[in-house]
């Protein structure tokens, strides 16, 4: 196992893990953008006001995201998995 092999194994786990929270975190940010935006414009700094919509918006973005996240995942495992005899040895 050579140097160049480590490096493209972790190049494909952090390209997995930002293709599979991806879509959470950008859900996240435009529900909190939207929620500064109202603070801003009606001067209320309530601080749960900017907790409790992204809570929200990311739980039904597991919803409708999740198997498509967890089929991501499981296929990486497959493959990790299915390739241990050329990590191990």
């Amino acid at each position: 196992m050579d140097g160049e092999f480590v490096i493209s194994l972790a190049e494909k786990g952090v390209y997995t893990i930002l293709i599979v929270c991806g879509p959470l975190l950008l859900l996240a940010l435009v529900v909190g953008l939207l929620v500064s935006i109202f603070q801003a414009t009606t001067q209320i700094q309530e601080q749960t006001l900017a907790f409790v919509p992204k809570i929200v918006a990311v739980l039904v973005g597991i919803v409708f995201f999740g198997p498509w996240m967890l089929s991501k995942m499981v296929s990486f495992t497959y493959d990790i998995f299915a390739n241990l005899y050329r990590y191990v040895g």
